[in-house]
């Protein structure tokens, strides 16, 4: 049954695509600063976990980090921040990873039976809103909205604070897939400019593009420390279309994308170039090949929610559980953790 509703759902996006993909206009360069990448496949493998994890339903069993997908190379990890908004259907976690010494902050993505809907709209969403005090830079209020004008980013950003003063001033690498990532991109871009580009790193896996060319300039300025992790034939990361006969009006990705292709059963990572649209990339992926499947897996590690019910159903009747065993106390953590908890304005679930 998922099967047939993801191939419809390339179906439909299919043809708008193909529009983005015969384009033959000029591509409009993104402006850059010079920089050595340092991408770091054991980097990718631990925060991949971490954008998994953030998925789990089970917010007891992600508190006391004891989840199911809380395990490998996130052994040890100090959670500091739990925050579920019922509300708008978001949750995310920051803490700290000892062993990478630095804060994590992890945003979930969208439960899959509503990717159906979220990837048919990205086709058809505008550039939408003036980034603020970025000149021409315009970006999808959706995304930007997401993380601005909801919980995530207040408690984000204060979980991040009180974790440098207990902590020092260690680096913040902020992690999220699908529109997790588009959120985390955002998120990036305000630690950044607060706390300083040097400070801030960013790796997302399938996300999509949330910005204009001139957006791209300005993230690649003040988050140079990126990376966009793509997967095979994700047809994720190729929304909202880039139609480069539209240079200052379409979507652009910002630097820098890593494309893992599988082939016969290998892996290999392809560092792409400084543009953000390298064609030689993912875009080099033939529009009717593209699939919703690659977009649940990468690097081996299921980017699925655990729980395949609609997504206040099941945050409500998670989030009540979890305030139940808060209140008995019955949850043992070392360290202190902020919970922050939005519930929806209608008790209608």
């Amino acid at each position: 049954m998922r099967f047939m509703e993801r191939w419809r759902c390339v179906s439909v996006v299919g043809l708008v695509l193909l529009l983005s993909t015969a384009s033959h206009g000029r591509d409009l360069s993104v402006k850059h600063c010079e920089q050595t990448l340092n991408y770091s496949h054991t980097l990718a493998m631990t925060l991949v976990e971490y954008a998994s994890a953030v998925y789990m339903t089970d917010l007891t069993a992600l508190y006391t980090w004891t989840c199911s997908r809380c395990n490998d190379l996130t052994q040890g990890f100090e959670m500091r921040s739990l925050i579920v908004d019922v509300e708008n259907c978001l949750q995310a976690f920051v803490g700290i990873d000892h062993n990478l010494n630095a804060i994590i902050v992890a945003i979930r993505g969208t439960q899959e039976n509503s990717v159906q809907n979220w990837i048919k709209d990205l086709i058809w969403r505008q550039l939408d809103l003036s980034y603020p005090n970025m000149p021409n830079a315009k970006v999808h209020s959706g995304f930007f909205s997401s993380y601005n004008n909801t919980i995530l980013r207040l408690a984000i950003t204060s979980a991040v604070h009180k974790a440098r003063k207990s902590y020092g001033d260690i680096n913040v690498i902020v992690t999220g897939h699908s529109m997790g990532g588009a959120m985390a991109s955002f998120c990036a871009l305000d630690l950044a400019i607060n706390l300083g580009s040097d400070n801030v790193q960013l790796m997302t896996f399938g996300q999509p593009r949330v910005g204009n060319a001139v957006f791209a300039s300005y993230f690649a300025k003040y988050v140079p420390n990126t990376i966009r992790v793509t997967h095979g034939h994700d047809i994720v990361p190729h929304l909202p279309p880039y139609f480069s006969f539209l240079p200052h009006l379409t979507y652009h990705h910002f630097p820098r994308e890593v494309w893992l292709n599988d082939s016969d059963g290998n892996i290999t990572e392809r560092i792409c170039d400084d543009s953000g649209e390298d064609p030689n990339c993912c875009r080099c992926i033939s529009t009717w090949s593209l699939s919703i499947q690659d977009h649940f897996t990468y690097l081996g590690v299921d980017m699925e929610a655990d729980d395949w019910s609609t997504c206040r159903i099941i945050t409500a009747k998670n989030v009540k559980q979890f305030q139940k065993d808060l209140a008995s106390n019955i949850i043992i953590s070392k360290h202190s953790v902020d919970v922050t908890i939005v519930e929806p304005s209608s008790q209608t679930y």
